[in-house]
């Protein structure tokens, strides 16, 4: 039973750090012309998150597509914005029932209620064709932050490595 209850606890833990990703593309793009890439400075201001995690994501961002041999350039092939949102999750644990050792008041069948909040985000990271100005690829991660400041570089940096892992796109 204990060895159970430690799986059951390592799969709760290992589900809270994963970060969900999705990945669209434009089907009749070349990617294999992109090697340069800026941000739109403008869609980059309007994030309304602090300028720390603009420059974290932003930081990454610029890590991911160094290790795929993109160059940030002044006349980029590809343009690359990003979107963020953040609301809370709340989970409702209700346990009430009959049953001796569990409660303080012994089989009086009083249960009780425990809220559970934890903060989702959302990062989108947009890649426009620097010519058309056009979306041609977008990815999408989505998972549980922390307000630890010393543990959110790494947690960014998992999302964004994430999200960027499906670009360019393997067309099938």
């Amino acid at each position: 039973m204990k060895n159970l209850s430690f799986i059951l606890l390592l799969f709760v833990l290992a589900s809270c750090s994963s970060v969900s990703v999705n990945s669209d593309y434009d089907k009749k793009v070349d990617f294999t012309s992109y090697k340069t890439y800026a941000y739109l400075k403008n869609a980059i201001d309007k994030v309304e998150i602090s300028d720390l995690d603009k420059k974290r994501i932003l930081r990454s961002i610029d890590e991911a597509m160094t290790t795929k041999n993109f160059t940030k350039s002044e006349t980029p092939d590809v343009l690359i914005s990003i979107f963020t949102k953040e609301n809370e999750r709340v989970d409702v644990y209700n346990n009430s029932g009959f049953g001796f050792g569990w409660s303080p008041f012994w089989g009086m069948g009083i249960g009780y209620n425990h809220v559970n909040t934890t903060p989702e985000g959302t990062l989108i990271i947009d890649i426009l064709d620097a010519k058309t100005k056009e979306l041609v690829w977008q990815g999408e991660g989505s998972g549980y932050l922390t307000k630890n400041t010393d543990k959110k570089d790494a947690r960014i940096k998992e999302f964004v490595d994430k999200i960027l892992a499906q670009y360019p796109p393997v067309k099938k």
